[in-house]
C-alpha cells in the first residue's frame, strides 16, 4: 500500500466493495469467504449511514463464512467517529464467527484526509473478537488504543499523521504474544504526535512480543533518534524485516544504526522517504547487498525547505 490509500487485500484477500443501495442486485456478489469485503458509506452528504450499508450487507450476504472485514469512509468522518460503527460490529458478532481480519478507516485523503479522521475506542473490538488475527486502524484524532490481551493477534497495523503518545504507550503495555507484524506511523508533532523515544522503547526491548518478526516505526519526526535506539535494539536480532521509512531519517540515524548491531541477518530493510547522502546510502548498499538483505533507499518525495535559516524537513505523511 503507498500512503493512505483504499486497501486492496486483507488477510490474503482482494478488497471487495459492497455495492452502495443504487447498486444492489445488479451487481453480482462473491463467494463470503473469498474476499474482504469493504463497507463504505459517503463522508460529504450521504444518503446512507454506514450502519444502514452494514445492515443491508448482514441481509445479503452469510456473515457466519465472512474473514475479513474493511470499514471504510463513514459520514462526516472529520467530526463524527466511529462509535455507531463499533457497536454495530460488536453486536453482530455471533454472526461473524469466522472473522479474522478488521482494518477500520479506509479512507484516500479525498474522502478524508488522514489527521482530519475522527476515531475512537478500538478496544470492544479487540475483546469482542478473540479470533482476529489482523487489525489495523487509519487516523490518529480522537484515537483511544488501551492496553489489551490479545492471544491470536499476529498483525497490528495503526497508520496516523500524528500518533498520541497514549497511544504508543499503551500498545507497548499490551500483551501480544503471537503478534509477527507491528507497523506504527508515528507522524509528526504538527498533526497530534506527541509519542518520544521513551514511550517506543519498550517495543525496541520486545520482551512483550516473542513473536514479532516484522517491525516498522515509521513516519516520524524523531526518526534519527529511533533509529539510533535501534543500533542497539535487543529486538533487532530476531526481525526479518526492518522498516524506518517515511520520516524525517538523516545522516545522523543513519550512521548509528549502520554502526549498531549487525544487520545481515535481515530480510528487508526499508528506509524510503529519507534525507540520507549519497556517501551513506552507498554504505547501507556495501554493507548488506553482500549479505542478500533487500534494502528500500528511494528518497520518493522527500523534500526539504529552507526558511528563515533553517533546513525544514518532512515526514511522508502529515495531514
Amino acid at each position: 500500500m503507498s500512503y493512505a490509500a483504499h486497501l486492496t487485500e486483507s488477510y490474503g484477500l482482494p478488497v471487495f466493495t459492497f455495492p452502495g443501495p443504487d447498486d444492489e442486485g445488479s451487481t453480482p456478489l462473491p463467494e463470503p469467504d473469498a474476499v474482504a469485503w469493504r463497507l463504505a458509506s459517503d463522508t460529504y452528504d450521504a444518503d446512507e449511514s454506514w450502519t444502514e450499508a452494514f445492515a443491508r450487507f448482514t441481509a445479503a450476504v452469510d456473515t457466519t463464512r465472512v474473514r475479513a472485514i474493511v470499514v471504510g469512509a463513514w459520514e462526516d468522518a472529520y467530526d463524527k467517529g466511529p462509535a455507531e460503527i463499533i457497536d454495530a460490529l460488536v453486536a453482530a458478532r455471533d454472526g461473524l464467527p469466522a472473522l479474522r481480519a478488521l482494518f477500520l478507516g479506509d479512507m484516500e485523503s479525498e474522502e478524508c484526509e488522514i489527521s482530519w479522521i475522527t476515531q475512537g475506542d478500538v478496544g470492544p473490538l479487540l475483546d469482542t473478537f478473540p479470533d482476529l488475527e489482523e487489525f489495523g486502524v487509519r487516523g490518529g484524532s480522537g484515537l483511544v488504543f488501551p492496553p489489551v490481551t490479545h492471544r491470536r493477534l499476529r498483525s497490528l497495523t495503526v497508520e496516523t499523521g500524528g500518533m498520541p503518545a497514549r497511544v504508543v504507550r499503551n500498545i507497548a503495555a499490551s500483551a501480544l504474544p503471537a503478534l509477527e507484524h507491528l507497523d506504527l506511523w508515528l507522524g509528526t508533532s504538527d498533526y497530534g504526535g506527541d509519542s518520544e523515544l521513551t514511550d517506543v522503547e519498550p517495543i525496541m526491548a520486545g520482551d512483550r512480543l516473542p513473536s514479532l518478526r516484522h517491525l516498522a516505526l515509521r513516519n516520524s519526526d524523531i526518526q534519527d533518534e529511533i533509529a539510533t535506539a535501534m543500533a542497539s535494539a535487543p529486538v533487532v536480532a530476531r526481525l526479518e524485516t526492518l522498516d524506518l521509512s517515511m520520516g524525517v531519517l538523516t545522516d545522523e540515524g543513519g550512521a548509528a544504526l549502520l554502526g549498531g548491531r549487525p544487520l545481515t541477518h535481515l530480510k528487508k530493510l526499508d528506509l524510503h522517504h529519507n534525507y540520507l547522502s549519497d556517501p551513506l546510502q552507498q554504505r547501507f548498499r556495501d554493507t548488506l547487498e553482500g549479505a542478500g538483505v533487500t534494502l528500500d533507499l528511494a528518497r520518493g518525495h522527500a523534500h526539504e525547505d529552507e526558511w528563515d535559516g533553517r533546513t525544514w524537513r518532512f515526514v511522508a505523511v502529515g495531514e
